[in-house]
């Protein structure tokens, strides 16, 4: 049996958390190890998960992911909550068969315009599609619909997206260069089959060590699957246990660190969408309460920044100049410690010989 131990309140959730994601201190580790530690990095626009491990990584330049990237160690490709994620090549063939009955869940959402549509058959002539040569969304469309005409045409084509794993190739996801999405099948970008769809016991182990003490209700907020309660309960015996300020049982990993609450956590600039805050089902670990959703827009993310390990605003970069919208004071202190983490952000990541960091207000969409 595990023991159950004390009450975790919200500032030690919160430095167990950012040491389980590299944001107490930046980490040694090569960037393909972290993008394996980190499960994957969210990446629904190109440049998030460079700027999610130049916060985690010391000596980090984005070269190092854009060449995992271009030697294919590395892929984007649609996997957890149904959104993008750069995942190592051997995540991208095991999560996303885990994954694979969310992405059938999603599919009911397209009933209507999918009437008539054999599925399995679509997927083999989606797959023939791609692996011929890439395709673009639009491409795989217009090919869908010469073989089901009276079908929708955007359901066609997510249900492409469902069914296969497609990855999106190169040199999309390259850092400096350009490219439209275009698609082909994980198993030939990467030339080797899939994985059998794997109990999710592994991953739930895996899944602790990057954003735990979690919750089973966290997890599957993490992943977009269900019924993950058997799971955790199989790895009862291996765990230990606590309980939020709430009253919820959290599992844990028993040799995970779980600093005090007062451990010292620097800033950190973070990405839109980065996984920290997007991967729990209460996140007042890391969102104060008074701060809920004052980092979105409708479907439009901004960038984040922490102070004292708490999201603390918003910033924006253009061209050289930094901006920073704190959403509370903040000490002459921790202004100065900002600015020294923006200048290390706008020294590896800005290619400008200049730069200027401002407290002001962003640009919202």
């Amino acid at each position: 049996m595990t023991k159950v131990t004390s009450v975790l309140r919200a500032r030690e959730l919160n430095r167990a958390t950012l040491d389980r994601q590299l944001l107490l201190r930046r980490s040694d580790l090569s960037a393909k190890d972290a993008v394996a530690h980190l499960l994957g990095l969210q990446a629904q626009n190109v440049k998030p998960p460079y700027y999610a491990l130049a916060a985690r990584l010391d000596g980090f330049v984005p070269e190092d992911l854009s060449r995992l990237m271009a030697d294919r160690e590395v892929v984007r490709i649609v996997t957890l909550r149904s959104t993008i994620h750069t995942h190592t090549a051997d995540d991208c063939l095991t999560l996303r068969p885990l994954v694979q009955a969310a992405r059938d869940r999603e599919l009911s959402t397209f009933r209507k315009g999918l009437a008539g549509v054999d599925l399995d058959r679509l997927a083999a002539v989606a797959r023939e599609l791609v692996e011929a040569e890439p395709r673009t969304m639009k491409q795989l469309r217009e090919a869908l619909l010469v073989e089901w005409p009276n079908a929708d045409p955007q359901a066609l084509a997510i249900a492409a997206r469902c069914k296969l794993p497609l990855v999106q190739v190169t040199p999309r996801g390259l850092w400096g260069r350009s490219g439209q999405v275009e698609l082909t099948t994980a198993e030939h970008w990467l030339g080797r089959p899939a994985e059998p769809v794997p109990a999710p016991d592994a991953t739930v182990l895996r899944y602790l060590a990057a954003f735990g003490p979690a919750s089973v209700k966290d997890m599957q907020i993490w992943s977009g699957l269900t019924r993950l309660r058997p799971a955790f309960e199989r790895l009862r015996p291996q765990l230990v246990t606590f309980h939020d300020e709430n009253g919820v049982e959290l599992f844990d990993l028993p040799d995970a660190p779980r600093p005090a609450a007062d451990t010292p956590a620097p800033p950190r600039f973070l990405p839109e969408f980065d996984n920290l805050l997007l991967s729990h089902a209460d996140r007042s670990r890391v969102v104060p309460t008074e701060y809920k959703g004052r980092s979105w827009s409708g479907n439009q993310a901004y960038r984040t920044f922490l102070v004292d390990g708490f999201l603390a605003g918003v910033w924006q970069v253009e061209g050289g100049v930094l901006t920073l919208e704190p959403f509370g004071v903040l000490t002459r202190a921790q202004r100065g410690e900002l600015a020294d983490e923006g200048e290390r952000l706008l020294r590896i990541m800005a290619d400008v010989t200049s730069y200027d960091i401002r407290f002001g207000s962003v640009v919202r969409a």
